[in-house]
């Protein structure tokens, strides 16, 4: 190391002293050792206190080039991470519900670390060179690091959202002391020696994280114990804590085949990285590992099994994300399959005559096409004790279940493990068959209950899906039927235009003109017929598409068809009016007006029609002098379907009219009085179409 390296070293160790020495004070000074005696306190202390020493001996090993100043430095630092090290773990306090072996064993391993390094801290540097050789310091202090990290991240993810803006700060700067060291020693590993130009900014970078950890102890004095950890957090935590030392494992593994291989131990040492990244791929996306990782996670670092709230959280996910009951079967497998570490199984659900149940959905278990019997003593049972069957359990305690004889199709699956019952208002709907967990799994009272609860709520699930498809079937029939009334009224109309010709063919029968109206008449009715034969037949609107019609022309035909019944109205059209819609629609909707105004008027009352424009839209208005309607039948029912105030109509009329000028964008208002009449305003959007030649348009640009 030149003077200048040195130099520059020695500053930047006097500066970690100097600031951990500040900081060690000022915990001092705000109760930190006497009125704030908790174990993280004192620990927290100590592990600054002891960082500030480790500081002072490092810059006097650069300045005096003392190596036993320096063994004092290398010493100080390994205790300095085992009382950081310590202060992570107790602010990680147990709650109920967990048992204290979590802390236990981490707290052994850290000591053990710490333990190791100190041993090798203090013997290498004096004599054995063999030993230096091997760069233990650099991997026990690659390792402290490792472990270091592992410790913040757990603390971090433990945090809940309360705590964790006093929390950061404290994580921040540990984590950048601990990722330095780690990059600093993995160096040291790879290259045989400690980079000098890292060595000597090392001071300096554990001095600026000081801050960070001050803020955090200067915002919330208890914030350590507001800290939990989560299921979720400790596999995390654990797996990445498996997969560094896993990892540091190998590399050390594959640092001794090459230092001791000879010539072929290059060779060898890739072969073993290699192999050893491919088994460690097939170990990270093992489904068995995993789920052995959580049972024993559960097994000794909490009281319960499952983490209750996260579990239904996730169940209730899955089942609200699926839309048809086909996904809904599969998510509903997969969801109690996942509690048990099960591979899949099968849903059975009732039949369409509702006399057994049929396998309707499946996750990796072959179709069966086998029907329970809803009367067989399998779904006696399920549906009075409500109770999950465990097979194995029934093979060697058939006594449990009332020696219930298994379904031979039940028995031809050989990995058949668990039957949940789907139970709604107390009766069966369903089951579901799980496989055969992945690893050994004890189906407790604990399982059973979780399994029964998860199931009735997926039950319910079904149960809303089923009646959902059934009133969509039910929406079918109602449209399908309502399009039926609209054919029968409009054959109503047909049928009262033809007996009315009928009623007159008698007495004109010899008029040439009354038979031309006759076979115009019945040639109309004949087409009308067939359009309507074609709307019930496909489901479908009216045919034609949407063009200008011309109302003169509608009125014209109106007043014609009216004059034939023996009846006048009132006409009042001074100008062509052309708006958007189909012609036969429109002139339906204003017939059926014309046609309940004449039967709403004695034969000495008035009628009238008249045709205008508003602004952009056509104005229709039909009135007359008849009975009239209340106020109250046109809020409530006039414009409802199978509402009439006569005593032989359908109700039909006016709710198609009334539907059919909303989709135009018009608007239909009525005004009526009883007993002194009722006007109706159609208002319809005019037609926008250029009638004329292109050169028209040149002309008036």
């Amino acid at each position: 190391m030149d003077a200048h390296t040195s130099s520059f070293a020695a500053w930047s160790f006097g500066f970690v002293g100097v600031a951990h020495l500040a900081f060690a004070l000022t915990l001092i000074r705000v109760g930190y050792g006497h009125s704030i005696r908790t174990a993280p306190a004192i620990t927290l202390l100590g592990a600054v206190c002891c960082t500030s020493l480790w500081g002072w001996f490092a810059m006097a090993g650069v300045v005096f080039d003392d190596r036993l100043m320096a063994w004092f430095a290398s010493v100080t630092d390994v205790f300095r991470y085992g009382l950081w090290l310590a202060f992570l773990l107790l602010i990680r306090p147990e709650q109920p519900g967990r048992r204290p072996t979590r802390i236990t064993a981490l707290a052994i391993a850290a000591f053990l670390l710490v333990v190791g390094s100190v041993v090798v801290h203090s013997i290498e540097p004096f004599g054995f060179d063999w030993l230096a050789r091997t760069r233990l310091i650099p991997m026990s202090s690659m390792a402290l690091a490792i472990f270091g990290l592992f410790l913040v991240e757990q603390v971090f993810r433990n945090a809940s959202q309360d705590s964790r803006w006093s929390v950061k700060p404290v994580s921040a700067g540990l984590a950048g002391s601990f990722a330095f060291d780690l990059y600093m020693y993995s160096q040291a590993v790879i290259f045989g020696k400690v980079d000098v130009d890292l060595y000597s900014i090392r001071g300096a970078i554990h001095a600026l994280m000081a801050p960070l950890l001050f803020i955090s102890t200067m915002r919330l004095k208890d914030w350590t114990s507001q800290l939990r950890i989560s299921r979720s957090t400790a596999f995390h935590s654990a797996t990445l804590l498996i997969c560094g030392v896993y990892l540091l494992l190998i590399s050390g593994v594959g640092y001794y085949v090459k230092f001791f291989g000879g010539n072929w131990g290059r060779a060898f040492q890739i072969c073993i990285v290699f192999v050893s990244l491919v088994f460690f791929i097939l170990l990270t996306v093992s489904g068995s590992v995993r789920a052995k990782l959580r049972i024993f996670l559960s097994k000794n670092f909490f009281r319960y099994r499952y983490d209750y709230r996260e579990e239904w959280l996730k169940f209730t996910h899955a089942l609200c994300s699926q839309s048809t009951p086909q996904e809904m079967g599969r998510q509903v497998i997969r969801g109690l399959a996942d509690l048990v570490e099960s591979p899949g199984g099968g849903l059975w659900m009732r039949t369409p005559d509702a006399t057994g149940f049929h396998q309707t959905a499946r996750l990796n278990l072959e179709a069966r096409h086998e029907v329970e019997e809803v009367t067989s003593d399998l779904c006696r049972i399920l549906e009075q004790e409500s109770t999950v069957i465990n097979l194995e359990e029934y093979r060697s305690f058939p006594g449990r279940y009332e020696a219930m004889p298994l379904p031979v199709w039940l028995q031809s699956i050989p990995q058949a493990w668990l039957i949940v019952p789907l139970i709604v208002a107390d009766k069966l709907m369903g089951f579901v068959v799980l496989l055969r967990a992945r690893i050994p799994f004890d189906a407790n009272w604990e399982v059973h209950d979780l399994l029964k609860t998860a199931a009735r709520q997926a039950a319910s699930f079904l149960a809303q899906m089923v009646a959902t498809e059934a009133l969509l079937e039910v929406r079918k029939f109602d449209a399908f039927n309502r399009m039926s009334a609209f054919v029968v009224h409009d054959l109503k109309n047909i049928v009262t235009q033809l007996s009315l010709m009928m009623k007159n063919a008698k007495r004109l029968h010899a008029n040439p003109e009354f038979q031309r109206d006759m076979l115009d008449t019945v040639e109309n009715s004949l087409e009308k017929m067939r359009q309507l034969m074609a709307q019930l037949r496909e489901g479908t609107t009216p045919a034609g598409t949407t063009f200008g019609v011309d109302l003169g022309g509608v009125v014209q035909r109106i007043e014609s068809v009216t004059n034939s019944r023996g009846r006048r109205i009132e006409i009042s059209c001074h100008e062509s009016v052309v708006v958007r819609g189909h012609d036969e629609r429109i002139e339906r909707v204003i017939g059926h007006l014309v046609h309940n105004a004449l039967d709403a008027t004695d034969s000495n009352g008035q009628v009238w029609l008249r045709l205008d424009k508003l602004g952009d839209r056509a104005r229709v208005v039909v009135g007359d002098t008849g009975h009239g309607m209340t106020a109250e039948f046109i809020r409530d029912r006039l414009f409802r379907p199978f509402q009439s105030t006569k005593p032989t109509g359908m109700g039909i009329g006016a709710y198609e009219s009334s539907q059919y000028i909303q989709e135009l964008g018009g608007k239909i208002s009525v005004v009526s009085d009883p007993e002194k009449g009722t006007e109706v305003t159609l208002l319809i959007p005019l037609f926008n179409g250029w009638i004329g030649s292109d050169l028209d348009l040149l002309e008036v640009r």
